[in-house]
């Protein structure tokens, strides 16, 4: 990752850590919000493909599996930037949002893992192209000067959460 860089991922994030109330039985819900977050919490779909489309591209790429802010946290330290992240431009499922609340979804974008979506950095330049062939990016924010990773609110306030996803160590 490189100053100036995009910060994307390739997916809908929160989606299998909002099925864990479901699978531990502490919820129920209705199959059309049930089902699709269940579909990612049991059969994830890591995005090989994408990854290849990002060769030469990306100038970092990492699958989620740790939550997005540990695993952003991971790209930062590697790369010894800093990455932004734009709170209100985090792909959420209208099923998260409807079963867990807009908070709690947003909670579970961020630091919720399990989702193999690929989070990566790019130039702008690059953009156009992924687009234009059809694949699944969403810019989240960009890559700075500095180290650690931050969440920006609409306003550019940093609300960064303490909790920041699963720690190994």
């Amino acid at each position: 990752a490189r100053p100036g860089d995009l910060l994307c991922v390739g997916g809908e994030l929160g989606n299998a850590a909002g099925a864990l109330p479901l699978v531990l039985g502490q919820r129920s819900a209705e199959s059309f919000i049930a089902e699709p977050l269940l579909a990612h919490y049991w059969s994830p779909q890591p995005q090989l493909a994408l990854g290849q489309a990002l060769r030469g591209k990306a100038t970092s790429a990492l699958d989620i599996s740790d939550g997005l802010l540990a695993d952003c946290g991971h790209i930062a330290q590697a790369s010894r930037v800093r990455l932004l992240i734009e709170h209100d431009r985090l792909p959420i499922s209208l099923a998260l949002q409807e079963f867990l609340g807009d908070a709690a979804a947003q909670q579970a974008a961020l630091s919720g893992g399990d989702d193999y979506v690929l989070a990566f950095t790019l130039p702008a330049v690059e953009l156009p192209t992924l687009l234009a062939d059809g694949w699944p990016v969403h810019v989240i924010g960009r890559v700075v000067e500095g180290q650690g990773v931050g969440v920006l609110d609409a306003h550019g306030q940093d609300i960064t959460p303490t909790t920041r996803g699963y720690q190994h160590f």
